[in-house]
């Protein structure tokens, strides 16, 4: 059954620092470009970083670049997203996608998507 789950979402303070779990079952990662995006009620789901499938080109989301990196575990089938320095507008739900002919963090783009996990940044 192919599925991506991310984990790693919670509540954390202003300035703190949260590392987002994407594990994929039924396809190799590697094979695609990846994406991950927020969400929050009301707004469209935008992109916030993305890794071409070579890893060669990384897309940063407004004012993400600096704070936020993307990588990939090869053996554990998983990307993750470390965000650092979080801001209070940082909060949403973050979904991991993946494609194989995704223009990088384009969401029409991507085939493949998780179920989501909740970040909120709040004192």
């Amino acid at each position: 059954q192919l599925q991506l789950v991310e984990s790693g979402g919670g509540l954390v303070q202003p300035g703190g620092s949260l590392k987002l779990s994407c594990a994929a079952s039924g396809l190799t990662l590697d094979n695609y470009a990846i994406g991950w995006f927020r969400q929050v009620p009301g707004e469209e789901r935008e992109g916030v970083i993305c890794i071409s499938r070579s890893g060669g080109s990384i897309f940063y989301g407004y004012s993400v670049k600096g704070r936020f990196t993307i990588s990939r575990d090869s053996a554990k089938n998983t990307v993750y997203l470390q965000m650092n320095s979080l801001k209070p507008e940082d909060t949403g739900v973050y979904y991991c996608a993946a494609g194989l002919l995704s223009r990088l963090c384009v969401p029409t783009t991507y085939d493949f998507w998780g179920q989501g996990t909740q970040v909120t940044v709040s004192s």
